[in-house]
C-alpha cells in the first residue's frame, strides 16, 4: 500500500513538473516527463498526461504529432470529463496544418458555451485565411449551419467575385446569417472564461468600410434565360458598385459590400436592424421603397450610420434627416438649378410650362412654376398636353421668353418642337431628357441652338474615364452598361471616397462636393448647402456631341 502511495505521488509530481516546464517553454523536457504517464494503466492523472502532451506539441507546431496523442487520449477514456478540451486543441491542430473541414468537424462537438464562443474566434480566423472559393463553398454545403463559415464565405465573394451565382448565394446566406463583424483576437488555448454577448461596437479605425446594399434583387425570381427583367435595375446598379469597389481598392481604400434583398417587405428590413452585426455597416444603399426605407433611415440615425438613396428624387426622404442622402438631384433641385439657368437665356421675364400624364412631369412643372413666379416671371400658359402638342397657346406674336417641357413620354419632344416650328415661335426650350428618344430620335431633332435638356443622368461617352469603365463592364458582365450601371459606379466612389477622408464621421460639408474632372462617369455630386445633390445637369448639342451647357 505504501508503495502504491508513494508511486501515486512521484507520479503527480513528474505532471507538476512536466506542466511547469510547458509554462517555461521547455516543451522537450515536458514530454520526457509526460510520456511515461502516457503508458500507465490507469489513473485519473494519465488522460491529463496525454493532453498536455499533445499540447506541447502544438505549441511546437508539431500538429499531426498533436493530433496523434489527442486520438490517443479520446480512444482510450472517451469519457474524460475536459474532452470539449480536447476536442478545442484537436480543432486548432487541424486548422493549423490546413485541413479545415475536419477542424470545423471536432469544434463542432464541443458542448460548453464558454468553449463554444472561442471556438468562434478560432474559426473566424481560420476560414478568413481561406482565399479558394470553391473549397470555401464546398465546406459551407458540409457545414450549412456553421455561421462563421457563411460569414466567411460572404466576405470572400464580396472581394473577388462578380458571378451573377455568387451575388445570390452572397445574399441568401447574408439574409440568414448577417454580416460579418469586427475581427477579434483569437487564442488557441481553451479558457474557462465565460462571455456574454453584446452589441458590436462601431470601429471607425479598422481600416475598411462596411457597405450594406438593399435592394430588390428578387434573387428567388431570376431566370439566367430571361431579358428584360423587372429588377434589371437593382443589378446593374449593384455591379457599377462592384468596379467602383475594384477602383476604391486602387486607391487604398477597401470597401467590403454585402447585398441584401430587400423588397418592398417591411419585415425583411426590420430583421436586419435587430442583427446585432448589422452595426458594423458605414453606409447603407437603399432602401428604395417606402417602409423599409424609414426603419433603415430610424435605425442609420440611431446608429450613427450613412444612408443613400439612389434613385429617389423626393426631398422628402431626407428632410430633418442628417445622414440620409439622395444620390440623385431631387424634383425641388431640378426646378431651382433650371429656373436659375433660365434667367440667363433671356431678358423676356415671360415662360410657358407643359407637362406631361405621369405624377412626376406634373409634380415637377409645379415647382417649376412656383420657382418662376418667386423670380418675378410670368406664367403665360400652364398646361397638360399629354398626346396633343396643339394645345399650347403660344405663337409667333405671343410667345413666352422661354419655354419649359417636362415629359416623361419620349414622343413629346419632336411633337413640341414640330408645332413650334410651325407657328414661327423661336423662344429657348428648355426639356427633360425624357421627353426624346435619344436612340431612334435623328441628331437633326436636336440642332435647333435653343433647345437645352435637363439630364441628370448624363454621361459623356467621349471622355476616357466613361470609356474605360465601358470596356471593364462588357468585358465583366457581357453586356452594355445602362443608366444604372453608370450611377451605381459614381454613388460608391463618391461615398466610398467621403468615408475614407472622414473616417466614417461625415461632419465637414465643405468636402462633399465632386467634379467629373475626379473621375466621376456623370456630373458629379454637391452636398455643400444640403443632403440632396445640387448638380442638375442641362445639355446642349453643338453641332456634333452632346455638351454641358452650364
Amino acid at each position: 500500500m505504501h508503495a502504491a502511495l508513494a508511486q501515486t505521488d512521484a507520479n503527480e509530481r513528474r505532471f507538476r513538473s512536466a506542466v511547469r516546464f510547458i509554462e517555461q517553454k521547455e516543451y522537450v523536457k515536458a514530454k520526457a516527463e509526460l510520456i511515461p504517464l502516457t503508458q500507465l494503466r490507469s489513473g485519473g492523472i494519465v488522460p491529463f498526461a496525454y493532453y498536455y502532451h499533445a499540447l506541447a506539441d502544438f505549441r511546437q507546431k508539431r500538429f499531426s504529432e498533436s493530433r496523434m496523442m489527442l486520438k490517443q487520449l479520446m480512444d482510450r477514456f472517451p469519457d474524460w470529463k475536459m474532452m470539449d478540451d480536447a476536442h478545442y486543441l484537436m480543432g486548432a491542430a487541424y486548422f493549423e496544418g490546413g485541413q479545415y473541414e475536419e477542424g470545423t468537424e471536432s469544434l463542432s462537438r464541443i458542448g460548453d458555451s464558454a468553449l463554444k464562443t472561442e471556438a468562434g474566434k478560432l474559426e473566424t480566423h481560420h476560414f478568413s485565411q481561406i482565399n479558394d472559393l470553391n473549397r470555401l463553398k464546398q465546406m459551407q454545403k458540409e457545414f450549412p449551419d456553421n455561421r462563421n463559415l457563411a460569414l466567411a464565405l460572404i466576405g470572400l465573394i464580396q472581394r473577388t467575385s462578380t458571378a451573377t451565382a455568387d451575388l445570390e448565394l452572397s445574399d441568401r446566406l447574408s439574409n440568414r446569417f448577417g454580416v460579418p463583424t469586427v475581427t477579434r483576437p483569437v487564442t488557441t488555448e481553451p479558457t474557462a472564461s465565460t462571455s456574454t454577448a453584446s452589441k458590436p461596437e462601431k470601429n471607425r479605425n479598422k481600416g475598411y468600410y462596411n457597405v450594406a446594399v438593399l435592394f430588390p434583387f428578387r434573387v428567388n425570381e431570376i431566370d439566367p434565360r430571361a431579358t428584360g427583367r423587372s429588377n434589371q435595375y437593382a443589378l446593374d446598379l449593384y455591379n457599377g458598385m462592384k468596379l467602383a469597389k475594384s477602383k476604391l481598392q486602387s486607391e487604398g481604400i477597401t470597401v467590403n459590400l454585402f447585398a441584401y434583398d430587400v423588397d418592398n417587405d417591411a419585415s425583411k428590413m426590420t430583421a436586419l436592424v435587430n442583427n446585432p452585426a448589422f452595426v458594423q455597416n458605414d453606409l447603407l444603399i437603399g432602401p428604395l421603397y417606402a417602409e423599409p426605407n424609414r426603419i433603415a433611415t430610424e435605425f442609420a440615425n440611431k446608429n450613427n450610420i450613412l444612408l443613400v438613396n439612389p434613385i429617389s428624387t423626393s426631398s422628402e426622404l431626407v428632410a430633418n434627416q442628417p445622414l440620409a442622402f439622395l444620390a440623385a438631384p431631387s424634383l425641388n433641385q431640378q426646378a431651382l438649378k433650371t429656373a436659375n439657368f433660365a434667367r440667363t437665356l433671356s431678358t423676356v421675364k415671360k415662360t410657358a410650362i407643359y407637362f406631361g400624364t405621369s405624377r412626376k412631369d406634373s409634380t415637377l412643372a409645379v415647382l417649376y412654376q412656383n420657382e418662376m413666379k418667386r423670380l418675378g416671371f410670368a406664367v403665360m400658359d400652364f398646361r397638360k398636353i399629354g398626346n396633343d402638342p396643339e394645345a399650347i397657346r403660344i405663337t409667333e406674336t405671343s410667345k413666352p421668353g422661354h419655354i419649359f417641357l417636362v415629359s416623361s413620354d419620349e414622343n413629346a419632344g419632336p411633337k413640341l418642337l414640330r408645332v413650334l416650328a410651325q407657328r414661327k415661335v423661336s423662344a429657348p426650350v428648355i426639356a427633360t431628357s425624357s421627353a426624346f428618344d435619344f436612340v431612334k430620335d435623328p441628331l437633326s431633332t436636336f440642332i435647333k441652338n435653343d433647345l437645352y435638356l435637363v439630364y441628370p443622368e448624363f454621361v459623356d461617352p467621349q471622355r476616357p474615364q466613361t470609356t474605360e469603365f465601358e470596356e471593364q463592364y462588357l468585358e465583366q458582365r457581357n453586356l452594355i452598361p445602362s443608366t444604372y450601371a453608370y450611377q451605381g459606379y459614381d454613388m460608391l466612389l463618391f461615398f466610398g471616397r467621403a468615408l475614407a477622408r472622414t473616417r466614417g464621421e461625415l461632419t465637414n460639408r465643405s468636402q462633399l462636393r465632386a467634379e467629373p474632372e475626379d473621375g466621376y462617369l456623370l456630373s458629379g455630386y454637391d452636398y455643400t448647402v444640403s443632403n440632396e445633390n445640387q448638380v442638375v445637369p442641362i445639355i446642349k448639342f453643338d453641332g456634333t456631341r452632346f455638351v454641358l451647357a452650364k
